[in-house]
């Protein structure tokens, strides 16, 4: 298939409906409009409440309405012209990703989305992450935003009500996440009190106020119907799965594969463990070795922005023009560091136009100091190039062909998160982890996403253990997580609780790797080279996996 970016052509009419569509959503959800850059929207936030997700619903069934309409249109007059080759990707990716969350909203999984890490608590709290407040008027919207915190925190506790009169109520174990997320914001030292208002301003102690009430409602009229159950059963995990994946997973053979994998990369770690510091030397002792050995330290933030900021520049410069074409406007990527202090690090993609660039950030928990680098120059690697931000913006200047929607809005994980750990192995066969410590950290992210699969199957699905002495659970699973990875505690219990309130999507990022590693290799069987399929395949921006398939492939 020859790759859409060589292929200049005029907007169609399903262009123009999808560029409509995406600036109604941005309407409706000003957050995203933030997130995508979007103008017109900085001070407004949408509610959270059922008539919200409502309004989410009817817009999408109208999007549907409009491709069925210009694909029957097509159909009558046979006229490719109106609805070419690339129009076909996009109503195939519109039908799958919007029928898809309109079987959730159908459900009722809009109205109780509570987890710790995605959910409208966070989508409220991150949004400010990304604001500007440079000028005056930069500040004069944020303060706006900040003044409708209440009512979107209102709204958000009408959906949840209105849920759990359903009978559907999140874990027991999620709830109490987002009461102590909200405690936390609450705090007087909290990111509400860092935007760049005045001191004392009335804005930030009402949005304070606001989320101690949400803490409380929670605490006393919801945690008494949460279940304490963490699994959400095999029939919801199936449509979490595809998505976040992107395709239809086999979930009983992904689970055994990534057994499989473990015990693969087990004998891979202890083999260099053995290289590193001698004969008998366990993986664990390795890593307690790495984490004290200078060559692997720096100490501080300041160092540490630095560090990553090297590193990102370095593969930039040495990638560019011989395994990828990195237009431009994408040869920088900023890395700061988070001050939310989760532990995680993260990337936020540039605006359509680029005037706000692409970041990989860092958040850093209050009391870390010294960071390890061998556990996370693959890290690097995932979140910006040739990771997330090369994937990103490889979309976002296909403008001559791709629509809006499609370059900027439409994203699913197994593709993107798939895309990032492809990054990472990517990185190691070109030598990039030559290092024994590094390639130790290199098999340590591995292993974790390894893990993730097992882990995640292994709970929603209610499957036995692999010592078949009895069914998954958190303990279980937080002794497995411990036994595979080297994160600290507060890391650790972030993760799980992360798998067990966000079904689906962390099993996402290996199966997703496993994709893109089976799609290279039968494009390279085809006669592909190497750089012909990166360019081919980041054309089609964040679709589906098993459309992507049919697009790359001859």
């Amino acid at each position: 298939m020859t790759p859409e970016s060589s292929v200049q052509r005029s907007p169609s009419l399903l262009d123009a409906s999808c560029e409509v569509y995406v600036h109604d959503l941005a309407a409706l959800s000003p957050t995203d409009a933030t997130a995508w850059g979007i103008p017109g929207f900085e001070g407004e936030l949408q509610d959270f409440s059922p008539d919200y997700w409502n309004a989410i619903a009817e817009r999408n069934r109208d999007m549907v309405a409009d491709v069925d309409a210009f694909d029957d249109g097509t159909d009558d007059n046979d006229d490719e012209e109106d609805f070419d080759h690339v129009d076909r990707v996009t109503a195939d990716v519109l039908r799958d990703r919007v029928c898809l969350d309109l079987a959730l909203h159908h459900q009722g999984e809009t109205l109780r989305l509570l987890n710790n890490i995605d959910s409208p608590v966070q989508t409220i709290r991150d949004a400010f992450l990304v604001m500007p407040r440079e000028t005056s008027e930069d500040l004069e919207n944020i303060r706006e935003r900040l003044s409708r915190v209440p009512d979107a925190l209102h709204g958000y506790c009408e959906s949840l009500a209105e849920a759990a009169s359903q009978g559907r109520v999140a874990a027991i174990r999620q709830v109490e996440e987002v009461v102590s997320q909200c405690e936390d914001l609450a705090d007087e030292d909290s990111i509400l009190a860092n935007l760049g208002l005045e001191a004392h301003d009335p804005v930030v102690a009402e949005a304070q106020e606001a989320f101690v009430r949400v803490a409380g409602w929670m605490a006393e009229q919801l945690a008494p119907h949460a279940p304490h159950e963490d699994a959400v059963g095999r029939d919801r995990y199936e449509q979490f799965s595809h998505l976040h994946v992107g395709e239809f997973v086999d979930l009983d053979e992904a689970y055994q594969w990534s057994l499989e994998q473990l015990h693969d990369i087990d004998s891979q770690q202890q083999r260099l463990a053995n290289e590193l510091y001698g004969p008998g030397t366990t993986i664990r002792e390795a890593m307690k070795k790495l984490n004290t050995d200078e060559r692997y330290l720096i100490r501080g933030t300041d160092a540490l922005q630095e560090w990553m900021q090297g590193i990102a520049d370095k593969a930039i410069t040495d990638l560019n023009g011989e395994y990828f074409n990195i237009p431009e406007v994408a040869d920088k990527v900023e890395c700061l560091i988070d001050p939310a202090g989760t532990g995680g690090i993260f990337y936020t993609p540039p605006s359509d136009d680029f005037s706000r660039p692409g970041r990989m950030w860092w958040s850093v928990p209050k009391t870390q100091e010294v960071f390890h680098t061998w556990q996370e120059l693959t890290t690097v690697f995932h979140e910006g190039v040739p990771g997330h931000h090369l994937q990103i913006s490889a979309a976002l200047t296909e403008s001559q062909n791709l629509n809006l929607w499609r370059r900027l809005v439409c994203w699913n994980s197994g593709h993107g998160e798939g895309w990032a750990l492809y990054a990472e192995t990517l990185m190691k066969e070109l030598g990039y982890h030559e290092d024994p410590g590094n390639l130790m950290g290199y098999l340590d992210a591995q292993r974790l996403r390894a893990a993730r699969v097992a882990i995640d199957i292994g709970i929603h699905l209610s499957k036995k253990t692999p010592e078949s002495a009895g069914l998954w659970d958190a303990a279980y699973a937080r002794s497995f997580l411990r036994e595979n990875t080297s994160m600290n505690e507060a890391s650790l219990s972030f993760e799980l609780n992360r798998y067990l309130g966000w079904p689906g999507q962390a099993a996402s990022y290996a199966i997703g790797q496993r994709l893109w590693l089976n799609l290279r290799d039968e494009a390279l069987a085809q006669g592909q080279t190497l750089a012909q399929f990166h360019a081919d395949a980041l054309s089609y921006g964040s679709i589906p996996m098993s459309i992507l398939r049919e697009q790359v492939l001859h």
